[in-house]
């Protein structure tokens, strides 16, 4: 494939749209297995086992998730469901996730489940890699093609899966009314059309911060529920590609300790999660914005200025979906800014590490030959 023709992160964050109403769509197909399991199994608590960007889409629906299934949601790393953390209940439902199918820790998981005597479950956007070799159960979310490492698709098509399990799953159990269901729904089908319009928002955003977006030093991304999760996505985003330190806080948690650091160099990003942490969310960047004028909110409030906010809908009935179309603001962020600034290719010396410590099977290649 030539280089003009290459698919690159852009791509698929363009793409996003038509699959999340293909989903949406096709949803009882999509994730009817998985809610049986769940159901007739007589599960109730749920365990993401996730690292990287599928964890972090993972806390971007595990609000949503508690709500609408009315359980507890963790969502573990693999290594330390591995060798640290695996006390399960009987009715404790696990599932393993990778959009690749070839990390390493996460077939790991999948093992120790089978070594435990747990039917071990998979979720992936690959249904042909690794992880069939080592799954009871494979299930795909339904992310479609992504062939670039720096997954953007994926990350808002596993979000919206996990909303769609937990919403059929809780009609299924008789925990959400069939008026709730059908009134969620109707707002998803509005997410696609919410996500065209954010990307451009934030081209915009992004054209009339150029000089700022692209002389960060340091990035914090701070956010409660919904917006913690599109937060850690954003940090992770920002310090994979663009390569400068890059964290993610719950948005108090960084009232305790991480805003001592604060200068007039730092870039701080909130996500309002319009819910009951909404006004401090607000007063929060409020005090960094004194410190720093690199202050950016994703919100509503008149209380932020017009110069740094990122707009909402206005009609927005259900915020805790606010992922499956807020998550472009980083994606888009990261992919400008790292092209304007000729930062895709690694430090030479970080070969080493690789050779030392690989994450990915050798499969990798060939599921996203374009990392």
């Amino acid at each position: 494939m030539s280089e003009e023709n290459r698919p690159t992160m852009l791509t698929y964050i363009e793409e996003t749209p038509a699959q999340l109403a293909a989903n949406i769509e096709n949803r009882q197909a999509l994730v009817g297995g998985l809610v049986d399991a769940y159901v007739d199994g007589g599960y109730h608590n749920i365990w993401i086992v996730a690292c990287g960007s599928s964890s972090n889409a993972s806390q971007c629906a595990k609000p949503f998730m508690m709500k609408y299934l009315d359980a507890d949601v963790q969502v573990v790393p693999p290594n330390t469901f591995i060798a640290y953390k695996d006390r399960l209940a009987e009715d404790d439902f696990v599932f393993v996730v990778s959009q690749s199918g070839c990390s390493t820790n996460s077939i790991e998981a999948l093992d120790k489940l089978r070594a435990m005597g747990r039917k071990a479950v998979g979720l992936t956007g690959n249904l042909g890699s690794d992880f069939k070799d080592h799954a009871d159960v494979l299930v795909d979310y339904g992310v479609g093609e992504e062939y670039v490492g720096y997954v953007t698709k994926g990350v808002t098509t596993l979000a919206e899966f996990l909303m769609l399990f937990a919403i059929e799953a809780g009609a299924k159990r008789g925990v959400v009314s069939a008026e709730a269901h059908d009134a969620v729904i109707a707002e998803m089908e509005k997410c696609p059309e919410r996500h065209v319009a954010f990307q451009k928002q934030v081209h915009e955003f992004y054209d009339r911060n150029k000089a700022a977006l692209t002389s960060m030093t340091v990035a914090y991304s701070c956010g409660f529920a919904q917006g913690y999760g599109i937060a850690c996505e954003g940090a992770l985003k920002i310090g994979e590609t663009i390569q400068i330190p890059s964290f993610a806080y719950e948005a108090e948690e960084f009232n305790h300790g991480p805003n001592l650091q604060l200068t007039p160099n730092y870039t701080l990003f909130f996500i309002d999660d319009l819910g009951k942490t909404s006004d401090r969310l607000v007063q929060l960047a409020r005090a960094s914005h004194s410190v720093s004028d690199r202050v950016f909110v994703v919100t509503n409030s008149p209380e932020v200025d017009d110069a740094h906010a990122l707009r909402l809908p206005e009609d927005i009935e259900e915020p805790l979906l606010m992922p499956l179309y807020v998550l472009p603001l980083f994606q888009i962020l990261a992919y400008r800014a790292t092209t304007d600034l000729h930062k895709w290719e690694k430090h030479p010396m970080f070969d080493n590490f690789r050779k030392i410590c690989e994450s990915k099977t050798a499969s990798i290649s060939k599921i996203m030959p374009f990392e």
